[in-house]
């Protein structure tokens, strides 16, 4: 006679790991990535490959350390890595890269219980340290083609700092140009185009829900307008698009209802454009999201659904007594 065998579920594993989803994620990385190395040349590739080889070597050091299983295979820390390399200025020290990709894994992930315990995103908040650190260097741009650029190199103004300090709206960056980062700014944050292409990917292939991308960029388009700036432009400069899709979405920090989903996006999309109406600095996609990622717990407690028949339960009860 056969016994029946009683197991916890899930019975059924279906085909995505955290390996495959990692994949997807730097699959849909790459258009940005390349658009990095063409707008500003090898220099590029060498930020975004110390980026990498600091955090994943920040990760096989630390769960060695902790005595814990290895997760380097999981890809998580590369994924990290290059969302870190992309939110850096091309001119930026690669020691100073390789000091955020130290705190990203170690400080943030590993110091909280490894992947799916950090209540942050590690690549923005590394990148917030950094800019707190390290202000000059991490806010010495580039202009786009300028191959020829080190850490000495003449500094320009992005689209975003440009509007606030130097230029008017007038002589602002057309959207053409926004649309192709043919303009200054951190690696990922330049070409439109290929987060674009980087975020559907990503949606078609079902890694990400459009939920939050959609309702942040929406949100932040609103805001815009009802404070007289242009949202267009406000949608294609800066780290906006990068942050939508890419890090606005991570599993671990963003919530899991949809209704949940919705107010985190909200709240992203108003603190960002708070942040560059009326904040001195003229980017605020990092401090919203990080933000956002702070009280999303909070967030999920109010918004949680209510299991099914519960209601019922309580209303039989009600009724005993």
């Amino acid at each position: 006679m056969e016994k029946l065998i009683v197991s916890s579920s899930p019975h059924f594993n279906g085909k995505k790991t955290t390996q495959n989803i990692m994949l997807d994620v730097i699959i849909g990385l790459c258009p940005a990535a390349i658009a990095s190395v063409i707008i500003f040349g090898p220099r590029a590739l060498l930020v975004i490959a110390v980026c990498i080889a600091s955090c994943v070597l920040s990760e096989y050091l630390s769960r060695k350390a902790m005595r814990r299983p290895q997760t380097v295979g999981d890809l998580s820390a590369v994924v990290t890595g290059l969302l870190l390399a992309l939110n850096l200025p091309v001119t930026i020290n690669p020691l100073i890269a390789a000091f955020g990709g130290v705190v990203a894994i170690v400080v943030v992930k590993q110091m909280f219980g490894g992947i799916g315990q950090n209540f942050v995103n590690p690549a923005l908040t590394a990148r917030i340290v950094l800019m707190n650190s390290f202000p000059a260097r991490m806010t010495h741009w580039t202009a786009a083609f300028d191959y020829g650029a080190t850490a000495d190199a003449v500094t320009t103004a992005t689209p975003l700092s440009g509007m606030m300090y130097e230029f008017s709206p007038n002589s602002a960056p057309d959207y053409w140009q926004l649309l192709l980062g043919t303009h200054g700014g951190c690696l990922g944050e330049t070409c439109a185009l290929a987060i674009l292409i980087g975020g559907l990917y990503l949606i078609v292939r079902k890694v990400i829900s459009p939920v939050i991308p959609v309702t942040y960029l929406a949100t932040m388009a609103v805001m815009s307008t009802l404070l007289g700036r242009d949202p267009l432009f406000d949608l294609l400069a800066g780290g906006l698009m990068l942050g939508a899709f890419f890090m606005a979405t991570d599993y671990t920090t963003s919530p899991l209802y949809f209704w949940a989903r919705v107010i985190f996006a909200v709240g992203c999309g108003l603190l960002t454009v708070i942040i560059r109406e009326f904040g001195s600095l003229p980017e605020g996609v990092s401090y919203s999201i990080v933000l956002m990622n702070i009280v999303t717990p909070l967030i999920e407690r109010y918004v949680k659904p209510t299991a099914f028949g519960k209601a019922k339960e309580q209303k039989k009860k009600e009724g005993a007594a």
